[in-house]
């Protein structure tokens, strides 16, 4: 094994990252350390390179959703059903650990992601502790945390394509209980909002319609097959893209709207395009980009609206979301999203790349 491997990292807010060297990781009792095949950029690390996301202990490394191989364990290593996993098996893992499976919000609310002591890989994870995020030629998985298999049939830039996206679409599904036959508008054609949209369509949904920009994404929207889309760069008044959605749905409005774009004026205008008695959910403010206003009265007491909110995702929303992408990946091209790969000399590229909407999906290869 080699003495030292490479890892990109960030070392604040706005400053330029940096490529070093750290010494190569041993698995603890019950952990295991990955050879990393690919690293997601997500809009995510384009908030932390801005700072907008509170206590992170900086330096990091990032990336927390990954594709890798198994190159050594700590002891016996099993999936969630009890199988074995063994050295050179493709595997992700939830990036989601130390949860303490005590506090009220675990144990009563049954709502993991708000447990206070929650850590997330490439996220709240110090460089200073070691390898843990995807920006690296390996990463090291501490004892208890879960390891999924990349199923049968399945590559890693499969999976990847889904990204982050793929799972936290799937909560926002979940949490929207899209119905058989439904009309679902989706705000927003970045990962989450086009996974959203696919998974709109596998929950049953009639029509799926998705408004967003740029053309690129939108593109890929169709692909992932979306009934209609709406660019807002060819449409930039929030009233005519209501009476877009509404043209499309007998006047009334959706019965769901999700919003994943990450803008606050969203809010607003799509509560303006579910129907009475419809329901609306919030997945795209992921960080304080500022405030929106509402009208308690007509967007939601008179109207019968329920507005959910949507943090993140747990492990059961992974675990189900890959089952489904392993059994209609032939029909929703998810590999198709990833626009560009990038070698860790070019993360920052690939931030910046990201961050001006110039690709649908970017991975960090070490390979590449």
């Amino acid at each position: 094994m080699p003495e030292a491997v490479r890892a990109v990292v960030m070392t604040g807010p706005g400053r330029p990252l940096e490529l070093r060297r750290f010494p190569a990781p041993r698995p603890e009792p019950g952990g295991a350390v990955l050879e990393m095949v690919a690293s997601e950029v997500c809009g995510t690390d384009v908030h932390l390179h801005h700072g907008r996301l509170p206590g992170v202990p900086y330096p990091i490394i990032p990336g927390h959703v990954n594709c890798g191989r198994i190159l050594e364990t700590g002891g016996p290593l099993q999936d969630v059903e009890g199988r074995p996993l063994a050295p050179g098996r493709l595997v992700t893992f939830f990036d989601v650990f130390g949860t303490c499976g005590r506090c009220w919000y675990c144990l009563v609310a049954k709502a993991a992601t708000r447990c206070p002591k929650r850590r997330v890989y490439g996220i709240t994870t110090s460089a200073d502790e070691g390898l843990l995020g995807g920006w690296a030629e390996r990463i090291e998985l501490k004892p208890g945390v879960r390891v999924l298999p990349i199923p049968e049939g399945l590559e890693a830039e499969d999976f990847m394509g889904g990204g982050c996206g793929l799972p936290t679409g799937f909560h926002a599904v979940e949490r929207a209980g899209v119905a058989l036959a439904d009309t679902v508008v989706v705000q927003g054609s970045g990962p989450v909002g086009l996974n959203a949209a696919v998974f709109a369509s596998l929950a049953g949904a009639g029509r799926v319609l998705v408004i967003g920009a740029p053309a690129a994404r939108l593109q890929a929207a169709r692909r992932l097959g979306a009934d209609d889309v709406l660019d807002i760069t060819d449409v930039p008044d929030p009233a005519d893209r209501v009476r877009w959605a509404r043209e499309r749905t007998a006047g009334r409005g959706a019965d769901v709207a999700i919003e994943a774009s990450g803008t606050p004026a969203a809010v607003p205008e799509g509560l303006e395009m579910v129907r009475d008695a419809g329901t609306y959910v919030v997945v795209g403010q992921y960080t304080d980009a500022g405030d929106a206003a509402i009208n308690p009265h007509a967007h939601l007491n008179r109207r019968h609206v329920t507005l959910r909110g949507c943090w993140g995702f747990e492990f059961t929303h992974l675990h189900r979301a890959l089952l489904l992408m392993a059994r209609h990946v032939r029909r929703f091209p998810w590999r198709e999203l990833v626009t560009r790969q990038y070698a860790l000399e070019d993360a920052g590229r690939a931030l910046a790349d990201m961050e001006r909407l110039a690709v649908v999906k970017a991975l960090v290869r070490p390979s590449v």
